[in-house]
């Protein structure tokens, strides 16, 4: 049986109450007060499915409110459809695919990849390395940025968007962001922000991390210009494989990224990166978990802006 088989796929009342089990693991919390004792669950032909009326203030309210499903008219079982898709696509999945998949318009398809992206990201990581561990950190490059052309008859990367990822080879985590400033002070400032300084800090020979690198317990690197890529276990072969389904994706599957959508694209490389089957997670364990994000993370068409 398939999995896109079960009763919240398919039941809006279904997705309702799945979302809910999730969101409200001990009972429903009025978005608008924060009551938790006066609230019940209203009835009636009219009624939307999932509506809850708190009577501390008297106003109606569903999970969606706060949630990156505010103020949808998509339903909550087609959402939940989506969510299941994107997580579980190794490269992810177009807005086209989803489009004709889900039924839904491509511009509708589009946002709602946008929003679940968003609920993807992280907004309280803990540092990386923290137990003493190795933790990789690369620079790639990708795409180009906004309105910047590739010289005639040069080669470089100064027109094209930097990412640096970070892989923490213990508990097997990647963290990425956009490092557009094409400055070593920047991606120093990226270093010290994410990895704990008892962590064995493992890069190549790029002189980007040589002085940042004495700031941990550790600094190895392999000398790639010399054809070294591994010295006992020290090698960068964890993030370049980051790397590697990252550029499969964007190349193959979505083609083009806007520059202000960058680290959306790369949170949702980082969420099934973080999740994936060789931790332990299964498709249905990697959309529950994506569940978990969806609160304070509203994103409206308006502020996201096509591109």
């Amino acid at each position: 049986m398939s999995a896109l088989s079960a009763p919240h796929f398919h039941n809006e009342e279904a997705a309702y109450a799945y979302v809910e089990a999730r969101i409200w693991p001990e009972g429903p919390i009025c978005p608008h007060c924060g009551g938790v004792d006066r609230i019940g669950k209203m009835g009636g032909k009219s009624t939307r499915v999932g509506t809850y009326k708190c009577y501390q203030c008297r106003k109606p309210f569903t999970v969606k409110i706060g949630t990156i499903f505010e103020a949808s008219h998509v339903p909550m079982r087609i959402w939940l459809q989506a969510m299941y898709l994107i997580a579980g696509s190794k490269k992810g999945i177009s807005s086209n695919q989803l489009h004709r998949t889900l039924g839904v318009t491509l511009k509708t398809a589009w946002f709602m990849s946008h929003r679940i992206r968003e609920a993807m990201r992280d907004n309280s990581p803990a540092m990386l390395g923290g137990a003493g561990g190795r933790v990789e950190v690369d620079e790639t490059y990708i795409g180009k940025k906004d309105g910047v052309t590739k010289p005639k008859g040069k080669s470089g990367s100064a027109h094209k968007l930097r990412v640096v990822s970070l892989v923490d080879r213990d508990t097997g985590k990647a963290r990425s962001m956009p490092a557009n400033g094409l400055a070593r002070d920047e991606v120093a400032q990226i270093v010290r922000a994410n990895i704990a300084k008892e962590a064995k800090l493992t890069t190549d020979e790029s002189r980007l991390y040589s002085a940042v690198g004495k700031e941990y317990a550790s600094h190895d690197f392999v000398t790639h210009g010399r054809l070294e890529y591994v010295r006992g276990d020290v090698s960068t072969n964890t993030v370049e494989g980051f790397f590697s389904i990252f550029k499969r994706g964007m190349r193959g599957i979505y083609q083009h990224c806007g520059e202000k959508h960058l680290h959306r694209y790369l949170a949702e490389f980082d969420f099934r990166y973080s999740n994936r089957a060789a931790l332990g997670y299964n498709d249905a364990d990697r959309a529950n978990e994506l569940l978990g994000g969806i609160v304070g993370k509203r994103l409206t068409y308006q502020t996201t802006g096509k591109a």
